[in-house]
């Protein structure tokens, strides 16, 4: 791609009951960060220009995102955006859901190329999102999978950099890889989905814990218990916007803005004063990805 700027990827509209944008919650008083989004995803009415998407997320006191890519085009996407916008960091990597298309190709150890030649930019400080997805891959595509992921893991070692995971319905591969192989230093479970005994477990291993607007869902009791047992130095936040809107907004489009939601649920579950969880989050956050500005 010639202009990574022109890319946008098609609006998803899966799960909508409406497409209008949620009004703004109150500001928080300590800014945060949203540490993993989709912002090249067109969404809701009309789909938000980047620009857009971080002054709404300003006006509350989201001061910086670290935007994530999934294939060739997004991850140039996510290092163009690092690159234009002091306020935007970016994740690169190939979806493990998209490799096994590239793996059929032929291109997999291409579009892996590909992401190692962006790692090395400044401005891209994490590997993401990779990891294992047992829900939508059939059997055939998991060996491109595993192949994918550990390739992954190569190139944040490689370039010193923090490593997000998708992890769907395949936690204990997930821990027994990266026990295996040996995970990065700085080690993001993004939108953590597992239970309280396997929060402890990466917990222990000095991972960090990414909880996005399901926590708030009805029937996420798994994700409360382990954010009641993440030690508060391992925990972060993010929207993986514009996917999984916090209640009550549930069902409409996500947007980095919608942060001090989840971020407010979060302090009530663990008894803590917003401000106090803000403070840790956002060091947690600049201790995984390092400053946002020069």
């Amino acid at each position: 791609m010639s202009d990574p700027s022109q890319y946008v990827r098609e609006r998803t509209q899966e799960g909508r009951k409406d497409i209008r944008y949620p009004d703004a919650p109150e500001p928080l008083a300590v800014a945060v960060y949203d540490n993993h989004c989709h912002l090249e995803i067109a969404d809701g009415e009309t789909g938000l220009t980047l620009d857009e998407q971080l002054e709404r997320a300003g006006e509350v006191g989201v001061i910086g995102v670290v935007q994530a890519g999934g294939d060739i085009e997004s991850s140039r996407w996510s290092a163009w955006a690092a690159e234009s916008h002091p306020r935007v960091l970016a994740a690169v990597a190939i979806h493990p859901n998209e490799a096994p298309a590239y793996a059929v190709a032929g291109r997999l150890d291409e579009a892996i190329a590909v992401i190692d030649e962006l790692a090395a930019q400044p401005r891209v400080r994490a590997i993401g999102e990779t990891g294992l997805d047992f829900f939508r891959t059939e059997e055939a595509g998991l060996p491109a999978q595993f192949e994918s992921f550990e390739a992954h893991i190569a190139l944040a070692k490689k370039h010193d950099i923090a490593m997000q995971i998708h992890d769907r319905d395949a936690h204990d591969a997930v821990l027994e890889t990266l026990e295996r192989v040996g995970a990065p230093d700085r080690t993001v479970f993004h939108c953590f989905s597992g239970d309280d005994a396997m929060a402890r477990i990466a917990a222990d291993r000095g991972y960090y814990l990414s909880f996005a607007g399901n926590v708030t869902f009805k029937n996420a009791q798994n994700l409360r218990d382990a954010l009641a047992v993440t030690p508060r130095e391992r925990i972060l936040v993010e929207t993986d916007a514009p996917f999984l809107t916090p209640v009550p907004h549930r069902g409409r489009p996500n947007a980095p803005y919608l942060i001090p939601v989840t971020v407010r649920f979060m302090a009530a579950e663990l008894g803590v004063e917003i401000d106090e969880l803000c403070t840790q989050v956002a060091d947690n956050t600049l201790a995984a990805y390092g400053p946002f500005t020069p």
